[in-house]
Formats: structure tokens, sequence, C-alpha cells
């Protein structure tokens, strides 16, 4: 669980260090592609934590959110619909989720650990 952690802190402290420019046409199909991706990891850290995680799982999920997210963004705006919306809705309610999975998993641990 603690390698997935410190992937993540040092891929965002890496991103904010190296300076990459992505023109603004791009920036809706890597704002989904970003949201699918982070989902994927968190759904990671959970089913970690549940002792349930498998490699092949995850990298397929995370690869196939990321590219069906942004491919449905692009798609949208090759028809002239918002359907990035979609994918943001949908990924953003399962990220948190995950997230409230996660805290819960977390303090349901420290409580038990306190009680010991």
């Amino acid at each position: 669980m603690w390698i997935s952690i410190v992937g993540l802190l040092l891929g965002i402290l890496l991103g904010l260090l190296l300076p990459v420019n992505i023109p603004v046409v791009y920036s809706k199909y890597m704002s989904v592609a970003v949201l699918a991706a982070l989902d994927s990891v968190f759904g990671g850290i959970r089913a970690s934590m549940e002792d349930s995680f498998d490699n092949v799982i995850f990298l397929s999920g995370f690869f196939s959110n990321t590219l069906l997210a942004a491919f449905l963004a692009y798609i949208g705006d090759q028809l002239g619909v918002e359907l990035y919306l979609a994918a943001v809705l949908v990924f953003g309610s399962r990220l948190f989720q995950n997230l409230a999975l996660i805290r819960r998993y977390l303090l349901r641990r420290r409580r038990e650990s306190a009680v010991k």
C-alpha cells in the first residue's frame, strides 16, 4: 500500500516541478484522463487495503479507463456535445466513493488499534 501512495506523491511532485505545457485544445482530454487515472489509483489503494489488489486488474483498468475517458471527450468534441462531462461525473463520483471507503477503513483501523 505504501508503494502506491509514495508513487502517487512522487508523480504529483514531478508534475508540479517539471514544466509540461499542454495546449489548451487538449485540456479537456487531459483533465478527463487524469481524473480517470486518479480514480484507478484510489481504487487500487482501496483494493490493497481490502487485500484484493490484483496488478492485472489495476493496470488494465488504469489504461482502459484513461483511454475511454479521453476517447469520450474526443467523440464529444467531434459531435459538438460535451460528452466529457459524463466522464467527469462518473469518475468524480467514483473517486469520492473510493476516498470515503479508504477514510472509513483507516478510521476503523485506528479505532481498533486504540482499543487494543
